[in-house]
Order: C-alpha cells, then sequence, then structure tokens
C-alpha cells in the first residue's frame, strides 16, 4: 500500500478537461502518449457524452514544470483530441484558505440570542470571574491552540517569510481539528528577533490553552520554546523538534522489535544538528540509548571540536560521543546500527549504508527529498528503511495535543512523550513502518494514553518524588 502512495508523491497536480473522438481506441492512445512522458494518471472522471466526443476531466501528476509543459504539448498534438481546460488542483484547494472560525452553537431566534450575547452572557462572566478555573469549560479556550511561526523554516522550502508559510499553519490547523478535534490558530509574528516573538506570544497567551510553535529556524526556536515555557502556566510545544523526535522513536521502537536489537547496544548516527537532530538526540538519550553520535556540514559534533558550534551543539558534546568520533558523516557511519538523517537531501549513498553494521535502520527524513531514497538503502542491505513520507510528526501532535489538553497540564513531559511513541509502536501491524495515520481511532488512543501518563505524572510531582 506504501508503494501505491509513493508513486503520486509528485510536486504537481493537475485537472486536465479532455475532449477525445468517441472510438474505440482512442483513450488507449492518449493514455500511451502520456505515459511516454512518465506523466502519471489519477482519477478519471466522465464529464459529457454525444454521439461523437466524450469529455473526461483527468488528475494528472507530475514531477516539475517541465515535464508538465512538455506533456501538454504531446496532447495537443493528437488528432482528434483537444484540451478544453487546465486547472491547478492544490492552488484550488487552498483558494479561499483551508480554515475558518465557526459558532457552536444556534442562534435562529431571539431566545437564543439572548442566551449567548446580552443580557444572559452577563451571568457566565460574573460566574468565570468568580471561578476562574471555569474558563476553559465556559469558553473556547480549553481547546484552542496557538500554532505561531516566522516564516524562517517552513516545511523544507526555508526562510519564505510568514503569508508564504501560512498555508502550512492552515494544513497543521485542518488535521489537529479533523484528528483531533482542537482549534487551531495561525498567529503570524514577522520577526527574527526572541525577545519579540516571545514578548508577543506571552501577550495573546490567556486565549490559548497551548502554544504551538512551528517552522522558527534554529536555534532562535529554541530560546523561543525554553522562554516560553518558563514564562507561561500552559504548555508550549515545538513539533519540528519534539514531534519528530517522537515518532523517530516509536519507528525506532518497532524496527528494533522486528530485528530483535536492544536500544542499549546499538550505535547511532544523527546527521543533522537543527531542532529536529539536536532534539530527537535527546529523546534517545533519555528513553535508554547509550551510544550516539551527531553530525553536522562540519562532521561529528565532539567536546574538542570549534568550528561551526553553539551552546546546544556544546552541550550535546557533553553526553554524546563518547569514544570522541571525528571525521565526516561518511566516515562516522561505517559500523553504525543506526542512520538517522534530518538534514538535507541525497548525502547518502549505497556504498556509506554497505559500510554499517549487518541490517542496519536507515531513516531518512529530509524533505521534501531524503538523504537516501528508502529503494536504495534496502538494495544496500538495510533491514528496516523509511524516509518522511512514512515517518512524520503528523502521526503525533494530534493525539499529544489532545491528551495534553484534556489533561489540563502545564507542560509536556518526556513519559507523555515516551507515551505517545509506545502507543504508536503498538498500533502498528506486523512489517508496518508506522501505523495509518487517517486511521481516528491511532489518535484518540494516542491522547488517552498521553492524558493517563500526565494525571499520573501530575500526581507524583504534588508527592515530591517525581522529576520531569
Amino acid at each position: 500500500m506504501q508503494k501505491e502512495v509513493e508513486k503520486y508523491d509528485f510536486k504537481l497536480i493537475k485537472r486536465i478537461r479532455i475532449r477525445i473522438h468517441d472510438v474505440p481506441g482512442a483513450f488507449g492512445k492518449l493514455a500511451v502518449e502520456l505515459g511516454r512522458y512518465g506523466a502519471m494518471l489519477g482519477d478519471i472522471t466522465k464529464v459529457d457524452l454525444t454521439s461523437q466526443h466524450i469529455t473526461r476531466d483527468l488528475i494528472m501528476f507530475f514531477d516539475n514544470q517541465k515535464q508538465f509543459e512538455e506533456t501538454k504539448a504531446a496532447l495537443e498534438k493528437i488528432k482528434k483530441c483537444k484540451i478544453l481546460s487546465i486547472e491547478d488542483e492544490v492552488l484550488n484547494v487552498h483558494r479561499g484558505g483551508k480554515i475558518e472560525v465557526t459558532p457552536t452553537v444556534r442562534m435562529d431566534n431571539l431566545s437564543e440570542l439572548r442566551m449567548i450575547y446580552t443580557p444572559g452572557v452577563a451571568q457566565v462572566c460574573n460566574y468565570i470571574l468568580e471561578n476562574p478555573e471555569k474558563v476553559r469549560d465556559l469558553t473556547s479556550i480549553g481547546n484552542s491552540v496557538c500554532i505561531a511561526t516566522n516564516g524562517s523554516a517552513i516545511l523544507g522550502l526555508g526562510n519564505i517569510g510568514v503569508h508564504a508559510g501560512m498555508p502550512v499553519m492552515e494544513g497543521k490547523s485542518v488535521i489537529l481539528h479533523k484528528m483531533a478535534g482542537v482549534s487551531c490558530i495561525p498567529i503570524l509574528v514577522d520577526s527574527d528577533d526572541a525577545d519579540r516573538i516571545v514578548d508577543t506570544l506571552e501577550a495573546i497567551s490567556k486565549t490559548f490553552s497551548m502554544i504551538m510553535i512551528e517552522d522558527i529556524k534554529a536555534p532562535l526556536c529554541f530560546e523561543v520554546e525554553r522562554t516560553l515555557q518558563e514564562r507561561l502556566p500552559i504548555p508550549v510545544f515545538h513539533d519540528d523538534q519534539h514531534g519528530t523526535a517522537t515518532v523517530v522513536l516509536a519507528v525506532l521502537i518497532i524496527a528494533l522489535q522486528m530485528l530483535s536489537k536492544k536500544k542499549e547496544k546499538v550505535s547511532v548516527v544523527i546527521n543533522g544538528a537543527g531542532a529536529a537532530g539536536l532534539a530527537t538526540c535527546r529523546m534517545l538519550l533519555e528513553y535508554g540509548f547509550k551510544d550516539i553520535v551527531v553530525c553536522d556540514s562540519a562532521g561529528a559534533i565532539h567536546k574538542k571540536r570549534k568550528e561551526k558550534m553553539n551552546i546546544y551543539k556544546e552541550a550535546l558534546a557533553k553526553v554524546t560521543n563518547k569514544k570522541m568520533e571525528k571525521g565526516s558523516l561518511k566516515e562516522i557511519i561505517k559500523n553504525k546500527d543506526i542512520f538517522i538523517g534530518v538534514s538535507a537531501a541525497n548525502l547518502v549513498s549505497k556504498s556509506m549504508v554497505r559500510s554499517m553494521n549487518k541490517d542496519p535502520i536507515v531513516l531518512a527524513l529530509a524533505n521534501p527529498i531524503p538523504e537516501i531514497m528508502p529503494h536504495d538503502a534496502l538494495d544496500a542491505g538495510a533491514a528496516f528503511a523509511k524516509d518522511g513520507r512514512t515517518v512524520n510528526n503528523c502521526l503525533v501532535f494530534p493525539g499529544l495535543i489532545r491528551g495534553t489538553l484534556d489533561a489540563r497540564v502545564s507542560k509536556i513531559t518526556y513519559p507523555m512523550k515516551f507515551a505517545a511513541a509506545e502507543v504508536i509502536a503498538a498500533l502498528a501491524r506486523k512489517h508496518e513502518g508506522v501505523p495509518n495515520f487517517m486511521k481516528l481511532s491511532i489518535h484518540k488512543k494516542i491522547a488517552e494514553k498521553v492524558k493517563q501518563t500526565a494525571e499520573i505524572g501530575s500526581l507524583w510531582r504534588k508527592k515530591g518524588d517525581y522529576h520531569v
């Protein structure tokens, strides 16, 4: 099933309305021409039928604009075939935006208006004034999450700004609402100054029960998250860090079980020392992995390295690479059991995978093009290989956020993230990389376990014998 999904993972999606002569073999000739240029056919819908012609809508998938133009030119040369219109399917889906604010109550008559607004609303205002803890029950705050970005590290596209990044924020909002019933409001903060971002989000924080920062470049994101969490009594969650780290842990649990390997015995190399790489490393260390080396563009990170270091890499160097390995990724990957890539495209070759220990695990998660394609890693001897289309944080954050909101805790802890990862691993069917994201029951079960873990943690902290 995964291969069926992956073959349609192209950059351009077009709806082409085409009229062809209604005779045997006409559509077959059209399909052959499409195949000659490598275009992929999706849904085919009959629009109109006359005595001589049939009009169809074809959903087409293309690798790039050049392939689309070449295919279009070829179609135009086919006799008794006419292109009537071409529409961009992706732009059509996004037109007008993907989210809106809608009421949850009816207001069909004057009586309902008086309860929703004045004079009835005063009763609710006074009740909240006397019972501040009830604000989450009697307003939308209890189910509202702020998703904030400055547009500096948007989903494989880089620093494209807040407006160009807004479709991504809307997309995550749709996922949260669909999969977990959470209302998510995108906030665009057009600044690269940590203090200004933090001050802005702190000032509006009482509108929400959680702040979710998204697609903010490292190391700025670290400072924003840390400072916000210190100031606010509600959870602050950075999905690029903690969502990615959690789903990576889930997939490693699955892979290690399949291969009968132990987390304490395997060696790991992580390529990429940005938000996702550093958070993944910390997550694995907390979970019990022992042997981890992190690489960046300057090679292995270690305690004596001076080049391209910062306070976050220096802290990481104190708890990783205990053998003081030095060199490039090509050198460091040798004799490792696990490769985790959160860096850039095509950095790993088949020969590099062959240099790893027998039956290695390869998670090449760079978007949109991975460090190595999974099929190439498998050809080179990997026992388990996945990319970012399968190992994606969208499997984590809906349930994790739902469970956190339901537990009404002030922070998301490692035990809560471990719980989410273990549920994901437990729900994956045999030989699956991860469970099916589209199953609502998956997110519900993650939420239930996260809530339970959070509540247990709260009880322990009250007794003073539990530390995050």
